[in-house]
């Protein structure tokens, strides 16, 4: 998909209001305060990023794709850092930054468990990954038997797999929530959105955060 495609995506009313709810639930588990740094790996088009640098945090997007990163530059006014690289190889020291996200990138990483790794060795504080979850609606309708789509060869990870890869990991109170419950956007599955709580598992968008211990 060509990145002006992907990113138009978020303005129709159906990738708005799934943007939107991604966010804000995004946001629960990140500390916004005003100048911490955060690293967004896999940023993509910078849809994710624009918004997180537009609330005050001082944001440095990485994505493997040069063509993905120069529309986000040009896109981009609030002083974002773009770089080119790979989330398996991150190009940073450790604890390099205070927070990193991951927001549906990592779902198109093969090594997945090795690029968790690498969030959790550049990350002082706590990171938040934003994953495609197995056990949801949207993937009995787009991500079986390969994926259609924009799905298509997407991994869709569970709870348990991902509990399995931190457990080995320097990292302490992980916290799961999920999100779009009914991905169809109608007027019905934005009333489901509002009355359910997040702590339901079979939200189509999986979150799960945790802390650094040092």
């Amino acid at each position: 998909m060509k990145p002006e495609d992907y990113d138009a995506w978020y303005d129709s009313p159906r990738g708005r209001w799934i943007g939107d709810v991604e966010f804000e639930l995004l946001c629960r588990h990140l500390d916004t305060k005003a100048g911490t740094s955060l690293l967004d790996v896999g940023c993509g088009t910078g849809w994710f990023t624009r918004r997180l640098a537009a609330a005050g945090l001082d944001v440095t997007g990485l994505d493997v794709d040069p063509a993905a990163l120069d529309f986000a530059r040009a896109r981009s006014d609030h002083g974002i850092s773009y770089l080119e690289g790979e989330a398996c190889r991150l190009p940073f020291p450790d604890k390099s930054f205070d927070q990193v996200i991951s927001i549906t990138a990592l779902c198109f990483v093969d090594d997945w468990p090795r690029a968790i790794a690498e969030i959790v060795r550049v990350t002082r504080r706590r990171f938040v990954l934003g994953l495609l979850n197995r056990y949801s609606l949207l993937w009995i309708d787009k991500g079986r038997g390969g994926g259609k789509g924009a799905y298509q060869g997407a991994h869709w990870h569970t709870r348990r797999q991902l509990d399995e890869v931190l457990n080995k990991l320097p990292v302490g109170r992980t916290h799961f929530s999920t999100a779009i419950f009914l991905p169809s956007g109608t007027y019905f599955a934005q009333a489901v959105e509002r009355a359910l709580q997040k702590s339901q598992t079979w939200g189509a968008f999986l979150v799960v955060s945790g802390d650094i211990e040092n």
